[in-house]
């Protein structure tokens, strides 16, 4: 007797988890995994300003995030910056899915304080969203995001999950165009 009763309270107990399982799959909860591929959700960045407050991704969920690695010693960033800063002024005071704005959030590889400070400033990365640990490739968000060469980058939605990496100029902004408000 006491065995049919602990077998019956087990499969109601499991078939209860199942049901919670299943409603939250079906309802879109689905809790993603943390990660640095598309459809992960964000692995959390904390680093320092230039003013030395420090900064997390998460303070950013609810807004679409570009998440921008770059260095001032890496021509290719150097290059790639004036893409950003276009892209950045198209797209800033646009709302997006769920009536967000877009965050541009840069992790800079350097090592050097005032060589970071001084290409933010000579490349008019005029938002206020920049951070680093100043350990260039030993970055604790580089290693994060398995970030091995640069520039390297990744869109996150309203929820922190990764929608696209590794997009520039045109393909960054027609993918940003997806998630717009429509009207």
């Amino acid at each position: 007797m006491k065995t049919t009763i602990l077998s019956t309270t087990l499969i109601v107990f499991f078939l209860g988890i199942l049901l919670i399982n299943m409603s939250s799959i079906q309802s879109g909860n689905v809790l993603n995994k943390v990660g640095f591929n598309i459809g992960d959700q964000a692995p959390e960045i904390s680093l320092k300003k230039p003013d030395s407050t420090l900064l997390t991704l998460s303070s950013f969920k609810g807004n679409y995030v570009i998440l921008d690695f770059w260095a001032s010693w890496c021509g290719p960033c150097r290059r790639e910056n004036p893409n950003k800063v276009v892209t950045y002024n198209m797209f800033k005071d646009k709302k997006f899915k769920n009536g967000k704005k877009l965050v541009m959030f840069s992790v800079s590889l350097d090592r050097n304080y005032e060589s970071w400070t001084s290409a933010i400033k000579t490349d008019n990365l005029f938002w206020e969203n920049h951070v680093s640990d100043l350990l260039a490739w030993q970055s604790v968000a580089a290693r994060a995001f398995a970030v091995n060469s640069i520039p390297a980058n990744f869109v996150l939605n309203d929820e922190g999950i990764i929608i696209a990496k590794n997009l520039r100029g045109e393909d960054l902004n027609n993918k940003l165009t997806e998630f717009l408000e429509v009207k």
